[in-house]
């Protein structure tokens, strides 16, 4: 077993990308919860996600990276929460817009990250909201290592301890946060180590806040909880919380799931809000050009 991690640990120290690193592995879309390794004409192989061929991850080629030019510009999207009658526009095939298609274009390619308390639901939503959206992949990092190493989460923090576990927790961040145009499920820990911040922050953090009480309700009897396995989970969960509360906060986007939500209802939440966020945080091009536009200059198009 911890040939496994070592091997693993050695593969992405080197400067291995996610695909050098998980190909011995053959990973699979099941295995990836969505997402799987496609070959691809230009250098490295992106993420293609199952089902959705096409959409992929900005492309490696030469050690530059590439990116799509669809995305280098504005492409006029607008918050729909602000302008209803954009959600009563018919798609040509008898359905309403969702307002998840809309969010792509407005991130223009940065990637969602979920965090918060494991129970939280941050991967059952997270591959909603990557569905939803259609141009963008869905990881789990916890589903990563597992498959990556051959060993489910349990056996590797008991051949290796939590800080074993944190190791490779943190160099599949390093991996995956060199994509593009996708939704990231963390492990509920990631926070503890603050050099996963800086992968966290190249993209928009959204923590799901959900109640030590309700969480425990939700995995009560889950074996799959090493750090639960205690003679009292439930305090176990709110000191875990109290240590990480002040790091979770520090997310864009703190989402406060309640015990009468279900998945779609956070997921809708989470779509909206993160919609008046960039609103509310344009990219600095967008400034000035506003900027520029009140100064009357003309913007060059």
């Amino acid at each position: 077993m911890r040939a496994n991690i070592s091997f693993l640990l050695a593969a992405l120290s080197v400067g291995g990308t996610l695909v050098d690193a998980f190909s011995p592995y053959e990973l699979k879309g099941s295995a990836l919860r969505g997402p799987d390794l496609a070959e691809s004409g230009r250098g490295r192989a992106p993420f293609v996600a199952v089902g959705r061929p096409g959409v992929s991850s900005r492309l490696f080629a030469g050690g530059f990276e590439w990116e799509d030019p669809a995305e280098s510009f504005d492409q006029g999207v607008d918050n729909p929460f602000e302008n209803p009658d954009i959600l009563k526009v018919d798609d040509g095939e008898g359905m309403k817009i969702d307002p998840a298609r809309l969010l792509g274009p407005r991130l223009q390619g940065s990637n969602l990250y979920f965090i918060g308390m494991m129970g939280s639901g941050k991967s059952a939503v997270g591959d909603i909201v990557a569905r939803r959206m259609g141009t963008y992949n869905f990881l789990d990092t916890d589903s990563i290592i597992e498959k990556a190493t051959g060993m489910t989460i349990p056996e590797i923090f008991e051949a290796e301890g939590e800080e074993g576990f944190r190791q490779v927790e943190g160099q599949i961040l390093d991996s995956v946060h060199a994509y593009v145009r996708c939704v990231v499920s963390t492990g509920g820990g990631i926070v503890c180590r603050l050099q996963n911040w800086a992968k966290l922050q190249t993209g928009l953090v959204v923590w799901l806040d959900v109640d030590p009480e309700v969480i425990i309700k939700r995995i009560e009897g889950d074996e799959n909880r090493p750090l639960l396995q205690t003679d009292d989970p439930l305090k176990k969960l709110k000191d875990l919380l109290g240590e990480r509360e002040e790091r979770y906060a520090q997310a864009d986007l703190r989402i406060e799931v309640t015990e009468d939500m279900d998945e779609d209802a956070v997921a809708n939440m989470v779509i909206k809000e993160l919609h008046y966020f960039i609103d509310e945080n344009p990219p600095a091009w967008k400034k000035a050009k506003a900027k520029a536009q009140a100064d009357g200059l003309d913007w060059v198009k």
